[in-house]
């Protein structure tokens, strides 16, 4: 089974992979190398990851190369933590849903209600939200399709302890 290890403090200029490949070169159980570069100005992002065969592989080459100078900074080489699903391929933060999904109890905010009659739109975090202080029911408020069935579950888990 491959292993993928994060390199990184690289510097921030156009490297090549085969720069980063002529350094690991003693190391025989380096599978590839990737070097995860800006899209518009094609310099490196300022990491990289290599591939290598096995785990005791993967420590060998940990012990030995981090720490090693590469055009005049230190590597910082450690086990990349695996990939989530819908994490883009050069190494980019996943949408985090399945955090989410893993997590066991479900936080579900009460409308907010104001003063007076008026609406207004509070921006909060990048998204416009409305408020009004009309006297609807928690009825007319559906819960996103996607936790409907944990809500349900949590409500009975709620109406059993409050019995």
């Amino acid at each position: 089974m491959s292993i993928r290890l994060y390199v990184g403090n690289l510097p921030k200029e156009p490297i090549e992979r085969e720069a980063l490949q002529e350094i690991f070169a003693e190391a025989n159980a380096v599978v590839s190398t990737k070097v995860i570069k800006d899209r518009k100005t094609g310099k490196c992002r300022g990491f990289a990851f290599v591939t290598v065969s096995t785990d005791e592989a993967a420590d060998e080459f940990i012990e030995k190369y981090n720490g090693q100078s590469f055009m005049d900074s230190p590597l910082k080489i450690e086990k990349a933590l695996p990939r989530a699903k819908g994490e883009e391929k050069e190494g980019g933060e996943g949408d985090g849903a399945n955090a989410i999904a893993e997590a066991p109890e479900i936080a579900v905010a009460a409308p907010v209600k104001t003063g007076g009659a008026k609406k207004s739109n509070k921006k909060r975090g990048g998204r416009t939200q409305t408020t009004s202080s009309s006297n609807a029911s928690n009825d007319g408020i559906q819960p996103d399709p996607r936790w409907a069935d944990q809500l349900a579950q949590l409500k009975e888990m709620l109406a059993a302890a409050n019995s």
